[in-house]
């Protein structure tokens, strides 16, 4: 089985080196922005101990926690200004997949702020079955965290948006995107598709312009909502979705009241619907400016990157067994 690529993230940020030292350095810090971590605490230094021990928690759900430690081993500061912090972490945690590993944070100052970088890797447990499930979940999932969560930072520091606010505008926005999309997609496919509705029918045949047609175009509203359902969960940041989302409902219930006028008033109207729908997106409108993306981050070191060096090698620090003793 091919190696794994260690994971890398970067990200420009807006920042002077100190406020971003602290929101990364600092424990309290640290734990409000990273998505990776529950708990973090460091650990006490003996007297003219130079690395900090540390300790960390990951939530799983269920009220279960995955636990491990870890020591800073390094912190190089350079006359350019540029700062390396170097990481190696483990876990004797029985659910814990990740065994040891390491890895560095770099900072690299600029005019407009300060370029933020990470890349790590390490070893997993559970032999074959943990390598395969590492390579095609685990490890896409922990680094489409990690960008993630330095894009929430990034909007901590740049925009004064709070992590916990982020969070929590994250989860309203994507609960009504997707409650949007299913309505769409219900009622394309069920009731125009899997199962033609009589009163589907009888609306398109109250409109007396499409003459034997209803069948078929009562298909091609189901299609065409199902594509629409698709479209609201892929673009779901543009405004231009949710104003087509409107106009949309708008004109098919306009359209179920000419072609049907009792509808209006039967249990579960056209005219609730529609404004439920309504509702939704501009909840999911309005929740979309500001969002987390992970996709703002850069995924792979440029190549001037790669030619500057790995201060986790200059270090010493790897993600395998022979180098990470915790």
């Amino acid at each position: 089985m091919p190696k794994n690529k260690p994971v890398y993230v970067e990200l420009d940020m807006a920042a002077d080196m100190e406020t971003l030292w602290k929101y990364t350095q600092h424990p309290e810090e640290h734990e409000k922005w990273d998505l990776r971590f529950t708990e973090i605490s460091y650990l006490p230094r003996g007297y003219g101990e130079e690395v900090q021990r540390f300790k960390y928690a990951t939530r799983i759900g269920f009220g279960l926690y995955i636990s491990g430690t870890g020591e800073t081993a390094a912190t190089v500061r350079r006359a350019s200004g540029e700062r390396t912090s170097v990481l190696k972490f483990g876990s004797d945690h029985p659910l814990s997949l990740i065994r040891t590993g390491g890895g560095y944070w770099r900072y690299v100052p600029h005019a407009s702020g300060v370029t933020f970088i990470t890349k790590y890797d390490y070893q997993t447990r559970f032999g074959p079955f943990g390598r395969w499930f590492d390579r095609l979940l685990f490890r896409p999932l922990i680094g489409w965290a990690t960008a993630w969560s330095f894009d929430r930072l990034r909007l901590w520091i740049e925009r004064d948006r709070h992590p916990a606010v982020s969070f929590t505008m994250t989860w309203i926005h994507y609960f009504a995107v997707l409650l949007t999309s299913l309505i769409w997609g219900y009622g394309g496919l069920v009731p125009k598709i899997w199962f033609a509705h009589a009163g589907e029918l009888a609306i398109l045949q109250g409109l007396g312009i499409f003459h034997g047609w209803e069948r078929p175009v009562l298909f091609a509203l189901g299609v065409l909502e199902i594509a629409f359902a698709a479209a609201v969960w892929i673009w779901h940041r543009s405004a231009a979705v949710y104003w087509l989302n409107m106009a949309l409902v708008a004109a098919l219930t306009a359209g179920a009241a000419l072609g049907q006028a009792d509808v209006l008033i039967a249990p579960f109207s056209p005219a609730v619907l529609c404004a439920a729908t309504i509702g939704l997106g501009c909840i999911a409108w309005g929740t979309a400016k500001d969002l987390p993306n992970a996709g703002n981050c850069l995924r792979k070191a440029p190549s001037s990157r790669r030619a500057s060096g790995d201060p986790a090698a200059k270090e010493g620090i790897r993600g395998n067994s022979n180098a990470v003793d915790l």
